[in-house]
């Protein structure tokens, strides 16, 4: 059976729906660092969409053809991560869509080292002759947060958000939002194909304990 880090993982991929501070590990992602409107069907996120995927189910189906990965096991491809900011601000203003800049990602499975990525970003050139350059082998070191389900559209986050500063701040923590440490969101549902008011959506926030 394909190993799946969404189930392995739970406390990290499916939280409650109700704020709770967690610390999370170093880990490897696939990723593209773009800026504008997530919904521009012309835009940059689009495009760093079709490269996350491709170069995701390169290292995936790896298994198919001659060249034999050392450690491969069969897996689930995670799901689509988002870190997210507004150059001179700390808050999302979503009303500035084009002002949004992010670093869209794809966790990677543990056997994947640089060369493996390099080889998978080649290959996949070579396989959907598209320009695999934008995207970047990641070792995100998160740290402390706090997290929460959002259940509903992804334009309806504020009051998810703000429950969870409410809390970090209740538990002695404050936001500690800067360099990578940025808002962030993991993706469980399709918005192609799943109707706004189902939508999963793992919220993140970096905190640090106040003195």
């Amino acid at each position: 059976m394909a190993f799946d880090y969404k189930k392995e993982y739970k406390h990290f991929y499916l939280p409650k729906s109700k704020p709770e501070v967690i610390d999370i590990p170093p880990m490897n992602f696939v990723s593209v660092v773009g800026k504008g409107d997530p919904n521009a069907a012309d835009g940059e996120y689009q495009t760093a969409m079709n490269v996350l995927h491709s170069l995701a189910y390169t290292i995936k189906m790896s298994y198919m053809g001659e060249h034999k990965i050392e450690g491969f096991f069969a897996y689930v491809v995670p799901p689509l991560e988002g870190l997210w900011w507004q150059d001179g601000s700390q808050a999302l203003d979503l009303t500035r869509k084009g002002d949004l800049r992010w670093r869209s990602m794809i966790r990677l499975p543990e056997f994947v080292t640089m060369d493996v990525f390099e080889w998978a970003r080649t290959q996949a050139e070579t396989k959907k002759k598209k320009d695999m350059s934008a995207a970047e082998f990641f070792t995100y070191r998160e740290g402390l947060c706090v997290q929460c389900m959002h259940i509903g559209p992804y334009d309806a986050e504020a009051s998810t958000i703000e429950s969870m500063e409410a809390y970090a701040t209740a538990q002695g923590y404050g936001l500690s939002i800067g360099g990578e440490r940025l808002h962030h969101e993991i993706y469980l549902g399709d918005p192609r194909k799943t109707n706004p008011s189902r939508l999963k959506t793992v919220i993140r926030q970096p905190i640090q304990k106040l003195d």
